[in-house]
């Protein structure tokens, strides 16, 4: 039957998206990436730069971008490494603690407790071995999408050619919309999630530092990049900043504080950021964005979580465009009405149109 056909169909994408993600990751993540440079890039050119001098300076700017970010977070890792020896402390005691309720609920003694976590180092070392590991293919990756970013910006005229040869000639100019569509939707996405971090460190800076939070502007710019994931990204990264700001100690007018920061920053990234920045273009709705991520996740996991928005936005242009998929657009899609942004907002947004 056709449901059948179109169901094996649908399991062959899945399965060759999961086997050829060595492949595949890196190159989507440099495509994503390239359309981010894009209008820098032919604005260079239009001024008269050479091609590869153009392309050479987006990737020396991505390369500061990443470099500046990594920055940020190691200087405030170091900064978190002077309360080592109270974490220290805070873990001895809840060991201990946990060790006690062991005893009393299952009879078994520290000294075995003790063997069974000696029994356990060996998986630790291999877990250990593994990381390490990950590390080796995590660098090999970054090389990787860096490349791929240089060659799809300096050749993406060829690309785009190729792309247009495929379609035939009737529906040149249509096919034509699609590319710029796809591509345009994608630098929204990344310009906008770039600017909604930003502006996220500035409130969750302010707001954590005003609460008197310890390494305020290292939970601030985690819990900005966290945001890549929608939903759970942001519940995360407060979460985690309650956890160690009670493990430092702190009472409950503090961790309250900490909630009550995270509810006015959600509301202003909703209310006002999300109308203002993102647009409706890339807006999925909350459903489709769920199922993304937990797609994204299963078939290529913490790299899958971070591109299942903008390839989903993508899919969504495509399936807009061409008539027997719309109605699949249309079911990703957001509904317009159901949340309007403030008068003011739409005011603001109208200044720059």
């Amino acid at each position: 039957s056709s449901i059948g056909k179109k169901l094996l169909v649908l399991f062959l994408i899945v399965a060759g998206l999961y086997f050829a993600q060595e492949f595949l990751i890196p190159l989507a993540i440099g495509a994503v990436l390239a359309t981010l440079f894009l209008p820098f890039c032919k604005w260079m050119e239009a001024k008269k730069v050479p091609k590869f001098l153009a392309v050479f300076v987006c990737l020396l700017l991505l390369l500061l971008g990443i470099a500046g970010i990594a920055a940020l977070i190691s200087w405030q890792i170091v900064s978190l490494t002077n309360d080592v020896e109270l974490i220290k402390q805070k873990a001895v005691v809840v060991i201990e603690q946990v060790q006690l309720y062991i005893f009393n609920h299952s009879g078994i003694s520290r000294d075995a407790q003790a063997q069974l976590v000696k029994d356990q180092q060996a998986s630790v070392t291999g877990f250990i071995e593994t990381f390490l590991g990950s590390l080796v293919g995590i660098f090999t990756g970054l090389i990787l999408t860096l490349v791929y970013v240089f060659l799809l910006l300096y050749y993406r005229t060829h690309i785009k050619e190729f792309l247009l040869r495929l379609s035939s000639p009737s529906h040149r100019v249509e096919s034509e919309k699609l590319i710029y569509r796809a591509t345009n939707v994608s630098q929204q996405y990344l310009v906008g999630l770039s600017k909604m971090i930003f502006c996220l460190w500035i409130m969750y800076g302010i707001g954590f530092s005003i609460v008197g939070v310890e390494n305020a502007i290292f939970f601030a710019v985690l819990c900005g990049l966290l945001e890549i994931v929608p939903f759970v990204g942001n519940i995360t990264g407060t979460s985690i900043t309650v956890l160690v700001a009670a493990v430092h100690g702190a009472g409950f007018p503090m961790l309250g504080g900490i909630v009550l920061t995270y509810g006015i920053v959600q509301f202003i990234q909703g209310w006002v950021l999300e109308p203002l920045i993102v647009g409706p273009q890339v807006k999925i709705n909350p459903l489709f964005t769920i199922i993304a991520l937990v797609l994204g996740e299963l078939i290529w996991g913490i790299p899958g979580v971070v591109l299942a928005i903008p390839l989903t936005a993508m899919f969504k242009i495509v399936c807009d465009h061409i008539e027997p998929l719309k109605p699949y657009g249309f079911l990703i899609g957001e509904i317009e009405t159901t949340k309007k942004p403030f008068g003011f907002v739409t005011k603001i947004k109208s200044w720059f149109k």
